[in-house]
């Protein structure tokens, strides 16, 4: 007789358990990983502030950031030295003519200027190209 009575008592007290849960509904994406960073006084407290300003959780406002953050691969070993290249042949052109400037050879001075200007646009180019894929 005790058994059935202990028996009754567990399926009414089970019954009770699955009908009144309680507390916070499971949350369907569980972030099971952590990882921990070093930061100055100085990251942290951007962190924060823009977090705050977000009105965000630190950590929210990390996830979103690293999300949206756009990573640039760095330049080829090739690609450094062709950019020193041409930045020492901009750097040499551009005292070409301010020498031309200075003795009057307007006609230099327009080549000059020209060659300037395309060098220019190709420094910009890698400079931006990043940017842009």
């Amino acid at each position: 007789m005790n058994t059935i009575i202990k028996e009754q008592r567990n399926t009414t007290i089970k019954s009770d358990r699955l009908r009144h849960k309680g507390g916070r509904p499971r949350l369907k994406v569980r972030r099971e990983k952590e990882m921990k960073i070093r930061l100055t006084p100085t990251e942290e407290f951007l962190i924060k502030a823009k977090a705050r300003e977000a009105g965000m959780r630190s950590s929210s406002w990390l996830r979103a950031a690293a999300k949206n953050a756009k990573v640039t691969t760095r330049l080829k070993p090739e690609e450094m030295q062709l950019l020193r290249m041409l930045s020492g042949l901009a750097n040499n052109l551009n005292q070409l003519t301010k020498l031309a400037h200075a003795n009057g050879i307007v006609s230099i001075a327009l080549k000059c200027a020209n060659l300037l200007s395309e060098i220019d646009i190709a420094i910009k180019y890698f400079n931006h190209d990043g940017e842009n894929s």
